[in-house]
């Protein structure tokens, strides 16, 4: 997905026309389609749905800041951005327009980078810090009532008709009188503005937000006030994935380096691929950006390194079916079997001031949920030990018996504000792998490296922590066993690893073929699990009556930052589950479909009430099918995809709704069931 070196001389040329812009692009575009790793270019037919907008007439353009170098960035510049990349669907020209964007920055105020791309991506810092703005839309339509001088029932009325905040924005400060011409914004004064948002606490705190609001939205012009509102509801909406914004960020970085700098520029595909690796290992924008600013891209992976205190993305394991399939992959080669727990990834961290922390697969800080591991770590590493990165699972432990309590047991705990005297369901930690020990990475090690340096550095702590258990064999017969085995104690399954050789290294963030998993559900044809967001509900009958009786369910499109239904489900749930779902729902109710909501328009394909996306389930399925009716990969199979005989298994409390089965995943799935003939492909994401 890199840049040709033709396509980066081309930002070296000055820009005499629009239309050589548009000329560049073009050649751009069509220069990088001819590389294998671009994905395909999507058909009109593909265009994420807009919302009609002739309602809205946006006043006269005013002029935008110039971007002169020392000067701040004007938000005006970002939003015009925003614009532009949410004018197409076309991933090339997306990544142009950023590569463009982060270029002029760069020239302009380079400090300021790092700020915009957390802007892009509709963050206030990395996700271990936890930084949340934490405003719901009652807030927000308040603030947007009082900074334009309307009423809340103005506001909602206009909600209705438009179906997007942003678009009210829009419209009431386009409608409002001002007096006077307030300052104009800046991407740094907009960053503190949302920063100043999301650290307001105590009992002021909601005048705090809304007067924060008021202020900025004061001084929006133009498109300004829309994609400001869409920041503060955390749904930017226009189309741009992470993974768009670190290729643009480095082929911005080579071209600065090479027009502005005056170093030796690097190779743009090895840029991308280094600054994807850094942001893998060391998830920290502001952190990259800077290093590259003061020492360069060649000397960026020496920089920034893997710390304890900062999670990284965990390894992720393709799906397997049978003993033979892994047999064939691992042919020749040395491999280990090892027991899948039904728990919670957890990543332990000891940083050199002896201070431990324990992150989730999400990299969010779980030290306060999980006190007691943060008591016990100091039992487990040696003395010797100054420092770790340890990848584990926190499993629900009967300390009486001695056995693994079911996942179930787990996700009882409180997830908040946790005692360690209060806890009354106790985990046992199981360490699988190590990533970093006493200020080195093991990354690159092997995996037989890194597993002997476990059992050199960590000692069992009984009922609190233990090695994960595994078995070397290529003796199916062995294998069978050892998997029957792992069921009867209370686990999924297997995980599968490559042992030795350089494929045994550790890969953050990357769902790899050198890690199978093989769980008791793919054997017994159940079909596929997927983590699905609740999206609407149906209301019961008969004995449900009270209840919700179904739900509609949908998966995550990273490209549009949409979610896209892919089924309705009402199976697998106990009496139980529907009286709490009910409730816990009932909080998150929308008086109609949000417009990042993709579902088919027919009336009589609507649920009885519509969700704000916050909720992730498990759910089994049969198989996969196409459907007229659900929406979940229809810009490339011409017809949405559906699970057929989908029933609920559990709530993925450790994960947020963006984290759920994406669109990509369950077009893979299906494209594999049909070449397979099969119907048991499956796209959990669990481990």
């Amino acid at each position: 997905m890199g840049m040709t070196q033709e396509a980066l001389n081309n930002f070296f040329k000055p820009k005499k026309k629009a239309a050589e812009g548009q000329q560049r692009a073009a050649s751009t575009s069509n220069d990088a389609s001819k590389r294998t790793m671009e994905a395909p270019e999507k058909e009109e037919n593909a265009k994420r749905p807009k919302i009609e907008t002739k309602d809205v007439k946006e006043e006269a353009e005013t002029d935008v800041p110039s971007m002169t170098s020392g000067n701040p960035i004007p938000y005006k510049a970002l939003t015009d951005t925003f614009e532009k990349v949410e004018a197409t669907t076309k991933r090339l020209e997306i990544n142009s327009i950023l590569t463009d964007f982060f270029l002029q920055v760069l020239k302009t105020n380079p400090r300021d980078l790092s700020k915009v791309t957390y802007l892009f991506i509709n963050k206030l810092g990395p996700d271990y810090e936890g930084v949340e703005l934490g405003l719901g839309e009652s807030i927000i339509m308040k603030a947007l009532g009082e900074g334009t001088g309307r009423t809340l029932a103005q506001v909602k009325n206009s909600y209705h008709k438009l179906g997007d905040l942003g678009l009210v924005a829009l419209e009431s400060r386009r409608l409002q009188a001002t007096m006077f011409s307030p300052k104009p914004l800046t991407v740094n004064s907009v960053f503190e503005g949302l920063s100043e948002i999301a650290q307001a606490s105590g009992q002021a705190s909601q005048t705090k937000k809304v007067n924060a609001i008021k202020r900025m939205l004061t001084a929006c012009k133009g498109v300004e006030a829309k994609f400001l509102v869409r920041s503060l509801e955390g749904k930017l909406r226009i189309g741009v994935a992470e993974k768009s914004v670190l290729t643009s960020l480095a082929q911005a970085f080579v071209a600065w380096e090479k027009e502005v700098d005056g170093r030796k520029p690097m190779d743009v595909s090895k840029a991308e691929e280094l600054i994807r690796d850094v942001h893998c290992q060391l998830p920290n924008y502001e952190i990259i950006i800077n290093t590259v600013i003061d020492k360069g891209l060649e000397n960026l992976a020496d920089a920034c390194k893997i710390t304890p205190g900062v999670p990284l993305k965990p390894m992720l394991a393709k799906p397997t079916k049978s003993i033979t399939e892994i047999l064939d992959r691992f042919s020749g080669e040395s491999f280990t079997c090892e027991y899948k727990y039904d728990g919670e990834r957890a990543q332990v961290h000891k940083t050199e001031d002896g201070k431990y922390h324990v992150y989730s697969r999400n990299l969010e800080d779980m030290s306060q949920r999980y006190p007691d591991i943060v008591s016990i770590a100091p039992k487990f590493a040696n003395e010797t030990t100054t420092s770790f990165i340890l990848d584990c699972e926190a499993v629900a432990w009967d300390r009486e018996q001695n056995k693994i309590l079911p996942f179930q047991v787990l996700s009882t705990r409180k997830r908040k504000d946790v005692e360690e005297g209060s806890i009354t369901v106790r985990i046992c930690l199981f360490v699988f792998d190590i990533l970093y020990l006493n200020g080195e990475s093991v990354l690159q090690k092997p995996l037989s490296e890194r597993r002997q340096h476990v059992i050199d550095n960590f000692q069992l702590v009984e009922g609190e922590f233990a090695h994960a258990k595994s078995m070397n064999t290529n003796n199916i017969d062995e294998i069978q066993t050892f998997l029957d085995q792992s069921l009867k104690d209370g686990c999924e399954g297997l995980m599968i690893k490559m042992l030795e050789g350089k494929e045994s290294g550790y890969e953050p963030s990357k769902r790899s073929r050198n890690w199978l998993k093989l769980k008791k559900d793919y054997l017994s044809g159940v079909g596929d699990s997927l983590d699905l967001v609740v999206l609407g509900a149906y209301y019961g009958r008969g004995k449900r009556t009270n209840v919700y009786g179904g739900f509609l369910l949908g998966c995550y499109n990273t490209d549009t930052e949409e979610y896209e239904t892919v089924c309705k489900i009402g199976t697998g749930f106990s009496e139980a589950n529907l009286e709490e779902f009910h409730k816990q729902l009932s909080d998150t109710v929308v008086g109609h479909r949000k417009s990042y909501v993709s579902h088919d328009s027919a009336a009589n394909q609507q649920p009885d009430v519509w969700f704000e996306p916050k909720y992730v389930w498990e759910v089994l399925t049969a198989d996969l099918s196409l459907s007229p009716v659900y929406r979940a990969g229809a810009h490339e199979m011409g017809k949405g995809i559906s699970l057929r005989f989908p029933r609920f298994i559990r709530v993925r409390d450790d994960k947020g709704p963006e984290d759920a089965t994406s669109t990509e995943q369950v077009v893979d799935f299906y494209r594999k069931q049909a070449n397979n003939s099969s119907t048991n492909n499956n796209a959990d994401e669990e481990y």
